[in-house]
């Protein structure tokens, strides 16, 4: 049996420059875009999803303190952010523990930037809030997870489920 335990640690990016002072990362919530539905022939209302379009996604970084890393992701352009985990399990059959290597990628633009506090012997917990157009992850290699909302790609484990809309679209 496989047990997962969680992140060891993990690293952050842009252009192939990793910043350091780096605390957390909330990554974006995927929430489907919602419709309520109601009619004849149904006995109530039920919210729709709509394949593949997605409400707003944000990413949130926090640093330890502000840096010019952190001031370089508040410039007014789309930034490439790579985010490097190692996720540790135990593998009770093996009777050890192992890692696989997840990454996620996200194209952002800034939206919010808090400088933090200063506080004697503290960190600033100075953090930035970004737009995210571009979504993906790959674990152990493997793409599991794009969404790309310009070009109208929302790819889960191994199916694009708006091919069907690019074609009908002429994309």
């Amino acid at each position: 049996m496989k047990v997962e335990n969680g992140v060891t640690n993990f690293a952050v990016y842009e252009d192939a420059t990793e910043y350091y002072g780096m605390a957390e990362v909330t990554l974006p919530e995927i929430s489907s875009l919602t419709e309520e539905v109601k009619g004849a022939g149904i006995s109530g209302t039920f919210n729709g999803a709509f394949v593949g379009h997605v409400e707003a996604m944000t990413l949130t970084l926090n640093f330890r303190s502000v840096t010019k890393d952190a001031i370089k992701l508040l410039e007014p352009r789309n930034h490439q952010i790579d985010l490097r985990a190692a996720q540790q399990m135990w593998d009770s059959g093996a009777g050890r523990y192992k890692h696989t290597h997840v990454k996620h990628i996200l194209m952002v633009t800034p939206t919010k930037f808090s400088p933090g506090k200063l506080a004697p012997a503290s960190p600033a917990e100075a953090s930035g809030e970004y737009a995210v157009t571009y979504f993906a992850t790959y674990i152990g290699g493997v793409k599991v997870l794009e969404i790309d909302i310009l070009n109208f790609i929302f790819f889960v484990n191994g199916i694009d489920y708006l091919a069907d809309v690019r074609k009908a679209l002429g994309k």
